[in-house]
């Protein structure tokens, strides 16, 4: 059996880094993990090529050479998934389809063609697939009715079939599932409110398998709450320290966590300590109330700003998510999380409008108030609210696409990124970077000061930042010049942003004043009748 698996096309996104990827010459941020991992689950004695499509275009000749054709996806996937769909049955080919996508709206991927939907998590329903495969079975749809995998039987991923030089960063996971009960979040409908973790041997074996093939970059953990099992979390670090110092410290770790983080000192050292640089967190808004209505509850705890700057001082470098439109928001939302990020410093805010997504707690509540625009969801930052919100959507609009272009002015970026790098704390390990004796990341650096300290506006900011962080916190140096490079991305997305959405309300706008008038007229006539 020849199975090709593909991975469709993200577009354009704030985690997309397309203008910062080409400096240093790489195609994407991060490889397919879920792909990857489907071909450790499904038998070993099938043959399997990997292409994803965010690094290059499927050829003829695998086309040709697939006996089968497996996909996974998001949902901001979404049209490129089908769009492959399409080609793969026009090709003949049968097609396999899985991932947090069809998992959320399966119909859409049946409408669109798909044979065999492997729904939920692949370590139940990829055998269950096969099964029906060999037994000649030409369609089917493989769901675990709610039954959870046991992610310490997950083998390790098929590394080897990655392209590895096309990727800036490596992906491993931990853990699955959330504690927390956010009303907008489909982590927890995806994979439960008990994070499920591998054991500390499975990740250090998956770190071996990545030395082994030659890879010396960051890593990802893709949690979407790595400290969900606080315990586990703890086991982990405190091998994963030994392990590291006795490999010379090969690779450094940015995950994603939840803000509670700040109040365990003891998890917060041992992550420090296991060479964790970086983490994302779920800010969403400094308004409580908001947090409370949506049922964030662990972010209303303690000081959202108190929080970060711990983090920060102990030497985590913050990004942070925040979201505009929730039910009951006062107007200037928008202004308050702008003024929230300037406060703290935090240099990558991604900022979106709220999105319901496929059978969330807010979904079903939408749902029920007929709230609901339509039957599908993106959480692309381009894209317009799906939903009717308690206020005026052209007013969130507004202040959504004025507090982005502000946020990744240059100026305004480079004064925040300054600031915040004065309070970082220094790492406690030894880093390995890229040198500038490579030709490919000197490059990028006098890319980098070309732009930023020379054409721009903001020249002279540069170079007197520049020095000062020097003087300052040097070991942070290399990753403080790596932030400033973030900009030559936000600098082109914040466009995207402002054209995508302006010219979606406008449409909607328009469509308003159309159905105003017709009902006014509607009206009108009922009058003249009666």
């Amino acid at each position: 059996m020849r199975a090709l698996l593909l991975y469709p096309l993200f577009p354009p996104s704030f985690w997309s880094f397309e203008k910062l990827l080409a400096l240093v010459e790489r195609k994407a941020l991060l490889p397919p993990l879920g792909l990857i991992t489907v071909a450790a689950i499904l038998p070993q004695e099938w043959e399997y090529k990997l292409v994803d499509r965010n690094v290059r275009e499927v050829t003829e000749a695998e086309w040709e050479w697939a006996d089968l054709v497996i996909m996974s996806a998001m949902i901001v996937q979404k049209d490129d998934l089908i769009a492959q769909i399409q080609e793969a049955k026009r090709r003949g080919k049968p097609v396999a389809v899985g991932g947090p996508y069809p998992t959320s709206l399966p119909h859409e991927l049946e409408e669109a063609g798909a044979d065999y939907l492997i729904l939920d998590e692949g370590e139940i329903t990829l055998p269950m697939f096969v099964e029906a495969y060999k037994r000649g079975e030409t369609s089917g749809v493989f769901t675990s009715n709610g039954e959870k995998a046991d992610v310490t039987q997950t083998p390790i991923p098929r590394f080897d079939l990655l392209e590895k030089d096309f990727y800036e960063t490596i992906a491993i996971q931990f853990s699955r599932g959330c504690p927390f009960q956010c009303e907008f979040c489909d982590i927890i409908v995806l994979y439960g409110r008990k994070p499920r973790t591998k054991t500390p041997a499975q990740i250090i074996a998956e770190l071996e398998c990545l030395q082994e093939l030659g890879f010396r970059r960051n890593v990802f953990l893709v949690d979407d709450n790595f400290i969900g099992n606080k315990r586990n979390v703890k086991l982990l670090l405190k091998e994963l320290k030994v392990w590291l110092h006795k490999h010379d410290y090969p690779f450094r770790f940015f995950t994603e966590a939840s803000i509670d983080l700040a109040g365990d000192p003891e998890l917060l050292e041992l992550m420090v300590e296991a060479n964790f640089y970086s983490v994302f967190l779920g800010i969403e808004t400094p308004d409580e109330a908001s947090l409370t209505l949506t049922k964030k509850f662990q972010n209303t705890r303690d000081s959202l700003s108190e929080s970060v700057n711990k983090l920060s001082r102990a030497g985590l470098d913050v990004m942070a998510g925040f979201i505009i439109g929730f039910d009951g928001e006062k107007a200037g939302a928008g202004d308050r999380i702008v003024r929230f990020v300037e406060e703290t410093g935090i240099p990558m805010a991604m900022f979106s409008m709220l999105q319901a997504l496929p059978n969330t707690g807010l979904w079903h509540r939408l749902e029920k108030e007929g709230r609901l625009l339509n039957a599908s969801a993106n959480i692309n930052q381009t894209t317009l609210m799906n939903f009717v919100p308690t206020r005026p959507i052209e007013e969130i609009a507004r202040e959504y696409v004025e507090g982005f272009w502000h946020l990744y002015d240059p100026q305004v970026y480079l004064d925040r990124v300054h600031r915040y790098f004065l309070k970082v704390g220094e790492p406690r390990n030894p880093v390995t970077r890229r040198r500038l004796t490579d030709l490919t990341t000197l490059k990028a650096f006098l890319t980098i000061c070309w732009r930023q300290g020379i054409v721009r506006k903001t020249r002279w900011t540069f170079w007197i930042y520049f020095v000062d962080i020097l003087r300052k916190n040097p070991k942070l140096f290399a990753h403080y010049i790596s932030i400033c490079g973030h900009l030559e991305h936000f600098y082109f997305y914040r466009q995207i942003v402002r054209d995508q959405i302006e010219a979606q309300l406008a449409e909607y706008l328009k469509e308003k004043a159309a159905l105003e008038a017709q009902e006014a007229e509607e009206k009108k006539v009922e009058e003249i009748v009666a």
